[in-house]
């Protein structure tokens, strides 16, 4: 294996999900609880003495295996929550493994969110050379990229203004630019290029294909765009719930990511001891347990037409009757970013609920989203009920192979409707 510009052995990455309410807490509120609930507290630390404290571990990765040759351009796809990013994470040295190790040889250039490496309060111009700096660039080797990484981003008439100013796109067009042109051996780019437009995306690629196959240079390129993996990428990665699935030629794993089976297994998810919970409260009236994709053909699928009209079924369960309990769904974007959210509370449904199964069903019209990927958070809010699943599932919207499906509006959020079950 010394040939390999990248070994990964027995990589794993855990994560102990703690169960608060509220999200954020400061100091302030740390030292109000002590004095308001001096017996609460006390008890709390001793159960963490003694271990008696349930935690909840999450492997956003496990027993991760795979080598990468000198020149090679590998893709690495799988659905949202996979563990993409986080293998990333780990490969660039943001985080550290929990188990296995890394050896990285050469020097590495990482482009994963949007303005990674920036100081926001730096120029564009200072940036770049800070960029050059860390990659361990003399001045004069930065200087000599200067105009090519300039006029790749296009960003000339704002190199003197600070990045703090500059719009997303403007961020990764430069960002981009300095990694591609202050030549790593090894570049690792994550899905932010989808902030940049077609035009900018293309020439990206070509970008990646000279790396590649003039300077013979490594790249590790996640991306939801299988065109973009299957033009770039000989070899491809495939992950599911933070393990690999397989290893390949690309056009094989694709085939199999697309393929119908694979799809209808990232439809469904079980809740019942779902890891991903944020900001839940352990006691809990209403779990979430269940959640699917149904397409116009009453089948579970991830992969819904444009022009298909499509349902998302939630299911919890209730501990106890409420007078009010209010559920709801959001849809991002791929980025993460929020686009739509809808609660039971909008539509003509029951406002008392009795113990047990509970079942929504959210119908959607179709040209409800343009062609593209999107995660689907579950939440529900209300006295002594929390609960909030931020990556429930993902769902890609493919284009209509008819184009003239297309010509609509899409500045109009066609309305959901809800359906109650118990």
């Amino acid at each position: 294996m010394r040939n390999s510009i990248i070994e990964v052995k027995n990589l794993g990455k855990k994560y102990n999900i703690a169960h608060q309410q509220g999200g954020y807490v400061a100091l302030r509120d740390v030292l109000t609880n002590v004095f308001k609930n001096p017996f609460q507290f006390a008890k709390h630390k001793a159960k963490q003495i003694v271990g008696l404290e349930t935690k909840e571990e999450f492997w956003a990765l496990k027993d991760v295996n795979f080598t990468v040759e000198k020149g090679e351009a590998v893709g690495i796809i799988g659905a949202n929550g996979a563990g993409k990013s986080t293998l990333l994470k780990i490969l660039t040295g943001i985080t550290p493994p929990t188990t296995g190790e890394v050896i990285m040889r050469g020097k590495v250039a990482s482009l994963l969110e949007v303005g990674t490496g920036f100081h926001p309060e730096l120029t564009g111009r200072e940036n770049i050379f800070l960029n050059g700096a860390i990659l361990g660039m003399t001045k004069k080797e930065i200087s000599d990229r200067f105009n090519d990484i300039v006029k790749f981003s296009g960003v000339e008439k704002f190199l003197d203004t600070p990045v703090k100013y500059y719009s997303s796109g403007m961020s990764v067009r430069l960002a981009f630019a300095v990694a591609a042109h202050l030549e790593p051996d090894i570049l690792i780019i994550d899905e932010v290029l989808a902030v940049g437009d077609a035009e900018f995306q293309k020439k990206c690629l070509g970008k990646m294909n000279e790396i590649t196959n003039k300077d013979g240079r490594t790249i590790l390129f996640v991306s939801h765009n299988m065109e973009a993996i299957q033009n770039l990428c000989k070899k491809c990665i495939l992950l599911q719930r933070g393990k690999i699935i397989m290893i390949g030629e690309t056009k094989k794993i694709i085939s199999t990511y697309t393929s119908k089976q694979f799809i209808d297994s990232e439809g469904f998810i079980d809740l019942s001891d779902f890891k991903l919970r944020k900001n839940s409260s352990e006691n809990s009236l209403f779990r979430f347990t269940h959640c699917s994709i149904i397409n116009s053909n009453g089948k579970i699928s991830s992969q819904i037409n444009f022009k298909e009209k499509f349902s998302l079924i939630i299911e919890g369960y209730l501990e106890n009757s409420v007078d009010n309990l209010l559920v709801g769904f959001s849809i991002n974007s791929s980025l993460g970013y929020p686009l739509f959210n809808s609660f039971n509370k909008d539509y003509n449904l029951p406002k008392s609920y009795k113990k047990g199964k509970i079942i929504f069903k959210i119908i959607f019209n179709n040209n409800f989203l343009v062609p593209g990927q999107y995660i689907i958070g579950l939440g529900c809010n209300g006295k002594e009920i929390t609960d909030w699943i931020p990556e429930a599932l993902n769902i890609t919207i493919q284009q209509s192979i008819n184009q003239n499906d297309l010509n609509v509006n899409y500045g109009i959020i066609y309305p959901c409707e809800w359906l109650y079950k118990s």
